[in-house]
């Protein structure tokens, strides 16, 4: 797969998620819809943290305000469900920044320490974009889903 086609696709997923939770009301973002307790509004904050800001900014980036504000996406501070859609907004287009001066056959700038993060090092920065490629993805899967069941609305219906 060539990189633009990679970045396109994670486009494509990020437009996704994005799709998934337009219109909602901020009832609808903050309500707990599945057995495991997570919301939309929660999903969002990992989207943004844990995938966005963890693996392209600080990994693939070293950009240093994104290290120091790293956190647990899941465990953020509570917050509006519009307020979600804008960090992840404001998350996508910083690692659109990086993601343009990158070069995805080089390793990762930077890895956290092993006290912190156990996983080896990815060999280079294409690994990284996968990851969240597959993160994104998954997640805009359980957004659909929670999204039928909330009013119905169904992104792809293949007869």
């Amino acid at each position: 797969m060539s990189d633009r086609l990679l970045l396109t696709q994670l486009a494509s997923e990020r437009d996704h998620v994005l799709h998934a939770v337009d219109g909602l009301t901020e009832a609808e973002m903050s309500a707990p819809l599945v057995p495991s307790g997570w919301t939309i509004t929660r999903l969002l904050n990992h989207l943004a943290f844990d995938d966005e800001m963890f693996w392209i900014s600080a990994v693939l980036g070293a950009d240093s305000k994104a290290i120091a504000a790293l956190h647990d996406g899941w465990a953020s501070r509570p917050m509006a469900g519009a307020e979600a859609v804008k960090i992840y907004k404001h998350e996508i287009r910083r690692s659109n920044r990086i993601l343009a001066k990158v070069d995805l056959d080089d390793p990762p700038r930077w890895w956290p320490p092993a006290s912190e993060f156990a996983a080896q090092p990815m060999r280079e920065g294409r690994e990284v974009v996968f990851r969240v490629l597959a993160e994104t993805s998954t997640h805009a899967g359980h957004l659909d889903i929670v999204r039928e069941l909330i009013d119905g609305h169904q992104n792809l219906v293949v007869n």
